[in-house]
């Protein structure tokens, strides 16, 4: 084949390749969020990418590999860990970082794109884990995680590795999750709780005072601060 004709193969200085492969990837999410990752197919999948049925494999190795990346992709568009890190990493007082971190969960959960195929995704696994929850956790999670702790770990003047700050972590994660999973049920049941009763940024600060609340008590009564 000449040189020429592989030149060919750009759109928009693009190579077509790279191009099938974000195609692949959006179908796939659109997918999964869908039908989950037990009744997907590669098949379906390439079918809405408008690639061949053999583009899946080729570009990623199969449709697990394809899954993986995936939950890690979703993750990454939810929260994006430059943003995080700026957020925690501000030169404030821990309390105040966490504040921000709060405010940053809350935004996310309630925002349109919790409504999209990231969201979706992640609630899924969420809810019914697979077993290729192994890349999210190592490439997104920990470093995510780490971040996090070391600002619990500041507020709470305990190292990031003591077990009070996993419990404090949950405590904040914990109404995240709920509203990510079933904000519709739960505003349904717990009114107060809707968007047109209370913004993102009065239910942030509330979680926020909620949380150093129980930090200080967790830190009189454990550590006798």
């Amino acid at each position: 084949m000449a040189k020429g004709s592989r030149r060919s193969s750009t759109v928009g200085g693009r190579p077509d390749g790279a191009a099938t492969r974000v195609s692949l990837l959006e179908a796939a999410g659109a997918v999964f969020a869908e039908s989950g990752f037990d009744r997907a197919t590669a098949k379906e999948i390439a079918h809405r990418a408008g690639a061949n049925a053999a583009a899946v494999n080729y570009h990623f190795g199969g449709i697990e590999p394809l899954y993986e990346e995936v939950l890690a992709e979703a993750h990454r568009r939810l929260v994006n860990y430059q943003v995080l890190a700026r957020v925690v990493s501000a030169d404030q007082d821990p309390k105040d970082r966490l504040r921000r971190l709060i405010g940053l969960l809350v935004s996310v959960v309630r925002s349109e794109s919790s409504a999209s195929w990231p969201a979706k995704v992640i609630v899924r696994e969420l809810i019914a884990p697979t077993p290729h929850f192994e890349k999210l956790r190592r490439e997104e999670l920990e470093p995510k995680k780490a971040l996090i702790f070391g600002v619990l770990s500041q507020t709470m003047g305990v190292a990031p590795d003591h077990p009070l700050v996993a419990q404090a972590a949950l405590s904040i994660m914990a109404p995240c999750f709920m509203l990510l999973i079933a904000e519709k049920r739960l505003t349904e049941v717990l009114s107060p709780l809707d968007r047109a009763n209370v913004s993102n940024e009065t239910l942030a600060d509330r979680l926020a005072n909620f949380t150093l609340g129980g930090i200080a008590q967790l830190v009189a009564t454990e550590l006798g601060g």
